[in-house]
């Protein structure tokens, strides 16, 4: 049984909120089901879940918007679910920040597995309580670009010292990098790195999380300088200011 998780499903088809509903609650998960967008801002006004199941065919603002005003505003894990399967969708919702994509319909135990892979990838570390961090005063940080990585606080920080949003799983591949720096990193390695799981050779979230890095960390995106594409191999961090 889980640890009474929060997950927040959205999805306009009440037979669909029906089901998801009753089968976390089962594996003890506390669910709470909406229907649109107003709804979601409501309740995560009143609550942030751990993971918020997105359907993309929403009637009026779609899952695509919302997947972006998700990962603008909160750190958690998003889950998309859409009817359609095509590929271009899957893509397209991994790059608004989704951690995941389902398709309808979908069995039962599979949603579970999903909910409990990005909820393996969002856990913080020991070292994020401040609180049983020894008062050193010092603390590790590292250049990435333009930005400034502070291990120990889990925070990225811009030129002028202001804070960037990160995703957790955003911070565990820059933290991969900054461990590993100067050297030629697989896409299997990264995936094995920072998601605890097995290696798929069509996943290509590890490419769009990288995309999504650069453009807050490099001061031109397209000709990146801080995490380089090795072609037919990986990704290689070179530290220090770009």
């Amino acid at each position: 049984m889980e640890q009474g998780y929060q997950v927040l499903v959205v999805d306009d088809d009440p037979d669909i909120r029906e089901l998801i509903t009753d089968y976390l609650a089962t594996h003890g998960y506390r669910v709470t089901g909406v229907d649109c967008a107003d709804a979601m801002r409501a309740a995560l006004a009143s609550q942030i879940p751990d993971v918020v199941l997105l359907d993309i065919g929403l009637p009026g603002e779609d899952g695509l918007s919302l997947g972006r005003y998700l990962r603008e505003h909160h750190d958690l894990a998003v889950i998309m679910v859409s009817g359609a399967g095509e590929s271009v969708d899957r893509i397209i919702g991994l790059e608004v920040g989704a951690d995941d994509y389902l398709t309808k319909p979908f069995d039962p135990r599979e949603l579970l597995a999903r909910i409990k892979s990005v909820l393996r990838r969002y856990q913080r570390h020991p070292s994020a309580d401040t609180s049983a961090a020894p008062s050193s005063g010092t603390s590790r940080r590292m250049a990435f670009g333009q930005c400034l990585l502070d291990l120990d606080s889990r925070e990225l920080l811009g030129a002028q010292g202001e804070p960037i949003p990160l995703t957790a799983a955003e911070f565990d591949l820059l933290q991969v990098f900054a461990e590993r720096p100067n050297r030629t990193l697989s896409r299997d390695q990264l995936l094995g790195l920072t998601q605890n799981r097995e290696w798929d050779p069509y996943d290509r979230s590890i490419d769009i999380r990288i995309a999504r890095l650069r453009k807050k960390i490099e001061a031109n995106p397209d000709k990146p300088r801080t995490i380089k594409t090795v072609r037919g191999v990986g990704y290689l961090f070179v530290p220090g200011k770009s």
